[in-house]
């Protein structure tokens, strides 16, 4: 993923999903041990639903 893309993709997890920066700290911190794409860390982590899993994939897809 791009910087400009990883920034506006993190922007929308906060912004959009009122995801803090806290969970997203935690989810890249297991990605370091986990290798894996983001939005599955913080999944398997319960840090977002189904619903929002869905959503965040909806938005990787049309950016």
């Amino acid at each position: 993923m791009a910087p400009a893309t990883y920034s506006q993709f993190i922007r929308f997890l906060e912004e959009e999903l009122a995801i803090s920066s806290a969970s997203i700290s935690i989810a890249l911190k297991h990605r370091e041990h986990d290798p894996g794409p983001l939005p599955m860390i913080l999944w398997q982590y319960g840090l977002v639903t189904l619903e929002e899993l869905d959503r965040i994939y909806d938005w990787l897809e049309t950016t």
